[in-house]
């Protein structure tokens, strides 16, 4: 079994040794540049009346500056890359000691229309979002929200399978993360994406070959000029003739360049995390069909994205002074740069978004994959489409500290509602809110919390918390009855397990006793499968006249005048209740 803070541990501290030698060489590097620049100062000084030997010294600066500056970029992008290495084992550190508050809670994602995700916390401050998630791009935290909430139960265990094998790779997922966190781009793949597939040429199309001819017959021309055959005038000529062909296109020139500048920094990043996509083995057939969707049949996409960095890198060079007046009177380098942009993006524009794709797969995936490897006890849930929906031992919140989590044996059969009483904190909504998400996890495809978990998969549906709306004129109780409205529509066409907690609350004890036993039996009827918590013992006598139902309850016992909770469930009815208890406890009677 592995041992994630051991691992994490040693990462950390060979990533820290690691960026001390690239600091060292960074020093060295910067110093030797100081060097070289005084070096050659005093040559030119010293040899000053010697041209040729003036020529050879500046041209020995020129190129050692340039590898020095390439070589010092390379260390700096590995000193770059070590800190968020550090950083990644230095989070995962913090979690396992369940220090993860800090993390973002995706706040922007709760929804309390969804099905399941506001019930049972899967967004927001503690919740099973900020514990799990570990996607670096924007694309990848969308797709992972997708999929803890899309409620699908299809190919599970082709999901399991993919999820395994990556939970079995830590450094390349570290790698993959660490390589996304270093460019920070501020427009996402979907607007770049948009932005190809709408693009439109407003050029014409001789900007094919325009530039090349020019080129040539500039290059003749000055050739001509430096024999003496032809006059000066006439260089000069062409020279305004070419800026004045470049002019013409220089607002359309400047709108493509504007749009095409907010891919730049996104191909870069992206170039080299498919390269590891494409370059790393994988067996999971998921991970192999998301691995063939970036093969090309000419080149890797990775080389493709990163010959259009290029591009765009030259298309840059446009703000400088030299190379827009020389380059466009001359070359009409504006317009060669933008029949390079408008060829790549006409080739390759219907495949880049699924390109983005498989990127923002993997960023999920590797979140997916993290949280398996850092929970070695857990286990992958085994499919059994039998009578039985769900037969667990042990199973508990992920969320909880193992030392004081207390777990509990659960097992229901299909078309089956458990009814669930107890006293107040005795853990009865922690109890739905563990099922719930076991359920969620194992239609993941992940590990779930459990000594054995087995489950026919199935839909979630839930309602545990409801509030009123003011903005829209609506009270506590007809918002529960809109909830409940949509569960009843939603199970006439799918099966779901149904979670309530507490249903009716918003109105009169009698009545919420009529009406809870009348939509327990329509439930029951439409043959779903569920658990209903409640403090309505009235409820529990349904027991008595419909086979289907089953009651459990979690008990409170007060030992030495302290309320004394095992947090076990156990079959029966709840008999002790503790409201009157603490509220004289607590001197509020």
């Amino acid at each position: 079994m592995q041992k994630p803070l051991e691992f994490y541990t040693t990462q950390k501290v060979f990533f820290e040794q690691e960026l001390k030698t690239i600091k060292k060489k960074l020093a060295v590097s910067s110093s030797l540049r100081l060097f070289i620049f005084l070096s050659s100062v005093f040559g030119i000084y010293f040899f000053f009346g010697n041209v040729k030997t003036v020529i050879f010294i500046i041209a020995i600066w020129i190129i050692s500056f340039i590898y020095l500056i390439m070589r010092h970029s390379n260390l700096q992008y590995k000193s770059n890359l070590n800190r968020a290495l550090i950083e990644i084992n230095k989070t995962e550190i913090k979690v396992l000691n369940r220090d993860y508050f800090s993390l973002n809670g995706g706040n922007e994602f709760i929804d309390p229309t969804h099905p399941f995700s506001y019930d049972i916390d899967l967004f927001g401050k503690g919740s099973f979002f900020q514990y799990c998630n570990r996607t670096v791009t924007n694309e990848g935290k969308q797709e992972f929200v997708k999929r803890l909430t899309n409620n699908d139960i299809s190919t599970i265990v082709e999901r399991q399978n993919a999820i395994k094998e990556l939970s079995k790779k830590p450094k390349w997922r570290q790698l993959f993360s660490g390589l996304a966190s270093l460019v920070k781009v501020e427009h996402p793949a979907k607007e770049i994406v948009n932005w190809m597939h709408n693009y439109k040429s407003v050029f014409p199309k001789f900007i094919i070959f325009l530039p090349k001819v020019f080129s040539i017959i500039s290059i003749v021309l000055i050739a001509l000029v430096g024999m003496q055959i032809i006059a000066e005038q006439i260089l000069l000529l062409w020279f305004f003739v070419g800026l004045g062909i470049s002019g013409a296109y220089h607002k359309k020139a400047n709108e493509l360049y504007n749009d095409a500048s907010n891919a730049k920094d996104t191909f870069k990043q992206y170039h080299k995390l498919l390269n590891e996509i494409e370059t790393t083995s994988f067996t999971a057939q998921i991970l192999k069909e998301k691995q063939q969707e970036i093969q090309t049949a000419s080149q890797k996409a990775s080389t493709i994205f990163a010959k259009f960095s290029k591009v765009l890198d030259a298309f840059d060079q446009r703000n400088n002074l030299i190379v827009a007046v020389l380059g466009n009177a001359f070359l009409l380098r504006d317009l060669q740069q933008v029949h390079n942009v408008e060829k790549w993006v006409h080739i390759y524009k219907d495949k880049v978004e699924n390109w983005f794709n498989v990127i923002a797969f993997f960023d999920s995936q590797n979140s997916l994959a993290n949280f398996a490897y850092n929970h070695p006890s857990s286990v992958f849930p085994e499919i059994d489409n039998n009578k039985q929906v769900i037969t667990s031992k042990n199973l508990g919140h992920p969320l909880l500290n193992e030392l004081q989590r207390v777990d509990n044996d659960f097992s229901i059969e299909n078309q089956q509602f458990f009814i669930i009483t107890g006293a107040n904190m005795a853990g009865k909504s922690t109890f739905l809110r563990t099922v719930s998400l076991a359920i969620v996890m194992g239609n993941m495809g992940l590990p779930v919390c459990a000594e054995e978990f087995k489950y026919a998969p199935i839909k979630l549906i839930t309602s545990m918390r409801t509030s009123d709306s003011l903005a829209d004129n609506e009270s506590y109780f007809f918002s529960e009855l809109k909830r409940l409205k949509f569960i009843v529509d939603e199970i006439k066409t799918e099966e779901y397990f149904i979670i309530l907690d507490e249903i009716l609350k918003g109105t009169n004890s009698t009545d919420k006793a009529i009406g809870s036993k009348k939509f327990v039996q329509k439930l029951v009827s439409s043959k779903s499968t569920g658990i209903i918590a409640t403090h309505d013992l009235s409820l529990c006598e349904i027991e008595k006249d419909l086979s289907e139902v089953k009651n459990y309850y979690f008990d409170a016992e007060i030992i030495n005048d302290e309320l004394s909770f095992d947090y076990k469930l156990k079959e029966g009815i709840c008999k002790n209740m503790n409201a009157s208890f603490l509220l004289k406890k607590m001197e509020i009677i």
